[in-house]
């Protein structure tokens, strides 16, 4: 059964699914979230996202572009735009792989890790404002919350 082109829902069910789904919370908080970063590291020339990526890239691994992708929860076509203004910018270097030179492996240079050591002391303040912005609605559980789903 579909509803008529000018059918349209009430605003109860409206107002049901702004106050009730998940999806759309979720959402609504992940684009303020970024916002309120993307703010923070604007001084730096970063987004959230590049940041967030820099950081993945600051670890003791070396990950293909698809795996760095699958950590941050991207897939790979978005990954590989993503990859391009770090390394035009210097940060990011993409290296063949040793054993597969079809494969590419990004990899922070030294400006890149000196912007994440700049970074992520804006970032634990900005965090702890975050967090304490949340006291009393479970904050400390949300993040893993939010990592079982998937």
């Amino acid at each position: 059964m579909s509803q008529s082109p000018d059918a349209s829902l009430s605003i109860e069910t409206v107002h049901e699914i702004r106050d009730r789904c998940l999806c759309l919370a979720s959402q609504r908080a992940a684009r303020r979230l970024a916002r309120r970063f993307d703010r923070l590291f604007a001084p730096l020339g970063l987004t959230n996202g590049q940041f967030s990526m820099m950081v993945a890239l600051s670890g003791q691994w070396s990950p293909r572009l698809g795996e760095l992708a699958d950590f941050l929860g991207m897939d790979s076509t978005t990954m590989t735009a993503a990859v391009k203004p770090l390394e035009k910018r210097g940060l990011v270097a993409l290296r063949a792989d040793e054993a597969d030179g079809r494969v590419r492996r990004p990899a922070l240079t030294q400006a890149g890790r000196d912007l994440v050591a700049l970074a992520v002391p804006l970032w634990r303040e900005e965090h702890a404002k975050v967090q304490a912005d949340m006291i009393g609605h479970d904050a400390g559980n949300l993040a893993s919350i939010l990592g079982r789903l998937g």
